[in-house]
């Protein structure tokens, strides 16, 4: 296989070779000796002669209260300088287990080792990767370091759990009312979350094991609706192993790729068991930073009454989505005489059964939605307006997640920091090499999509799926997890029509007509094309003027980080929690000790790139 040329430390471009039999717990003891002394000393000279002239430091809160990767050895030299005397860190250990030398690749060897520290707030780890150097040494190209918890608040892990004791002649649910009176008839909370989906349910566990009051807010009737009511054949994409939620993993025995209503039930069951407080069938109206700073927030319940909250963070928890069931326009809508959907309103195929169906779109939900008809008999054609990156799921996963998230080990809060001790930077050189790796094992469903004209792509600056979830949140079809062959076989075998020979140029009564001439019958159209700008759920909430001001949210910042996400919105006190369940499960713990620190007066100023 040929390499594209990339930034990565190859063993040809160091001008070295290494054994495999090198001693990799000396070179790593010997190493961090001297970086633990130089950085307790606050010795920076010497401390940046422990690094190749490229390395990168990825800081996630712990010295920066911001997430930050600084690339080059002057850039982290100003960063260092900035912030290694306020941090004042110490008592740093080296952790035995996981050291060890890895070859990613042939050409790429390194020695990669976990450690903690301390600061003057904090408890603290991290991970160093060192690479050979022809004098003989081994300096350190990338160093990671994370806030994992405060110092005087620690995370009351323990207490999370509840315990319900046994009570005579009474039932559990009638002891679970006696025990939870309904939250915040009386109070306010510190925190509200608007969202009762993975991300505000993790948050919320979360906010809790740090003595933080938060109230959850679910427009939905039960916790779990915003999985339970979309359509049937939804199911995650993402291995078991990738997905547990904190403080409560999935049981074992679990599906590899879980049915959408089987989430929905484990999300309901995970606020009972941990006792979220959440208020459901209620709607956030309004909200907007009072003169104090703190956030005045109306939430309408379900009897139709308003209460106005005083919290000082709100936390909007409300997905990727913006409007849901926006269409996009065309010529001739009001003239067709069959039904028009976003996928977010489709619900199952045998809604139209007998039915001709057109699904434009051509990425994960426009997929699902096609095969779920094609298993009911449903004639569907997919429309494919650009090209889309198709990964499966039997091929790509064990190449991307294998030795973090694909089987039980490494436990998951270590698979969570080593996955995040790669920065952006540097997957933008590694995502391309797995992505080669895995359309050459997908070589077979690829050369047959093809040829049945399917446009493919090799994702996000040729990084696969990688960044391209990190970029655009789209654009994608990870395979395989709906069918044993996925919905891509289907396209490749036919057995799913295809249609992306010209783009569309209006309604017609019967179908659609496009602008090479030809048209496509149909009785229903759904439109499988995204949902807007995230920030457009702060917008309906707390009007322009404020969300005008908020930074974007997702997508990648100069230094390849996600932008506004997890992190500092640009506005006080507000925050978006937001993306898959590993990343909830990871920065939900990081939007936490962000909340706590300020709370408790513990908080510094953000060393931010803004």
């Amino acid at each position: 296989m040929i390499y594209p040329l990339s930034s990565l430390p190859t063993l040809d471009k160091l001008g070295v070779a290494v054994q495999d039999d090198v001693d990799a717990k000396k070179i790593a003891t010997e190493w961090f000796e001297s970086f633990s002394a130089y950085a307790t000393a606050g010795n920076l000279d010497k401390l940046l002669t422990l690094f190749v002239e490229n390395a990168l430091w990825r800081d996630i809160l712990v010295l920066t209260w911001d997430f930050r990767t600084f690339e080059g050895i002057e850039t982290i030299r100003t960063f260092l300088t900035q912030r290694l005397t306020t941090a004042h860190p110490s008592a740093f250990q080296l952790k035995d287990e996981y050291l060890g030398l890895k070859r990613p690749y042939p050409d790429v060897a390194w020695i990669e080792a976990m450690f903690s520290f301390e600061t003057n707030i904090g408890l603290a780890s991290g991970v160093f990767r060192l690479v050979p150097q022809k004098e003989g040494d081994w300096k350190a190209h990338c160093v990671f370091t994370n806030l994992d918890d405060l110092k005087a608040f620690p995370e009351k892990v323990s207490g999370i759990l509840i315990t319900i004791p046994a009570l005579p002649n009474e039932g559990w649910e009638n002891a679970q009312r006696q025990r939870r009176p309904p939250a915040f008839e009386n109070n306010d909370p510190t925190v509200l979350i608007v969202g009762g989906g993975q991300s505000g349910l993790e948050l919320a566990t979360r906010l809790k094991s740090l003595d933080i009051s938060v109230l959850v807010v679910e427009k939905n009737p039960r916790i779990g609706d915003n999985w339970r009511n979309r359509y049937e054949a939804l199911r995650l994409h993402d291995p078991v192993w990738y997905d547990h939620l904190p403080y409560l993993p999935f049981p074992q025995g679990w599906p590899v790729y879980t049915p959408a209503g089987q989430m929905a039930n484990w999300l309901e069951y995970y606020a009972d068991v941990l006792d979220v407080p959440v208020w459901t069938s209620s709607e956030v109206k309004e909200a907007a930073p009072d003169a104090s700073g703190a956030w005045k927030v109306t939430v309408k319940n379900a009897q139709g009454e308003e209460r106005v909250f005083q919290v000082k963070h709100l936390v909007f928890a409300t997905g990727f989505g913006s409007y849901r069931g926006k269409l996009p326009t065309y010529p001739g809508m009001e003239d067709f005489n069959g039904s028009i959907l976003h996928s977010s309103q489709h619900k199952k195929a045998l809604d139209h059964q007998g039915k001709k169906v057109v699904v434009i779109g051509a990425c994960t939900s426009a997929h699902d939605i096609c095969a779920d008809y094609y298993q009911h008999g449903v004639d569907v054609t997919m429309f494919q307006r650009s090209s889309t990156y198709v990964m499966t799921t039997t091929n790509g996963w064990p190449i991307l997640m294998g030795g973090l998230y694909w089987g039980d080990k490494p436990p998951t809060d270590i698979a969570d920091r080593l996955n995040a001790s790669y920065p952006n930077r540097l997957m933008e050189s590694i995502a391309p090499r797995k992505t080669l790796e895995v359309a050459e094992a997908d070589k077979d469903l690829l050369d047959g999509l093809h040829k049945r004209g399917f446009r493919t792509n090799m994702g996000y600056k040729d990084a696969g799926f990688l960044l391209a979830v990190w970029e655009n949140a789209g654009g994608y079809y990870i395979g395989g997890c709906l069918l044993d062959v996925g919905t891509s076989q289907l396209i490749a075998d036919g057995k799913i029509k295809l249609k992306n020979d010209s783009l569309i140029e209006r309604f017609v009564p019967g179908g659609l007509k496009f602008e090479d001439g030809s048209e496509l019958a149909a009785d229903v159209v759904i439109f499988a094309t995204g949902v807007g700008d995230v920030r457009d759920n702060i917008r309906r909430v707390c009007g322009d003027e404020i969300t005008n001001k908020c930074r974007p949210i997702w997508g990648l910042d100069a230094e390849g980080e996600i932008q506004g996400c997890w992190r500092d919105t640009g506005i006080p006190g507000l925050w978006y929690m937001m993306g898959n369940l590993a990343y909830c499960r990871f920065h939900s713990k990081h939007v936490a000790l962000q909340i706590k620190a300020m709370e408790e007066g513990l908080f510094g100023e953000r060393y931010s790139l803004h």
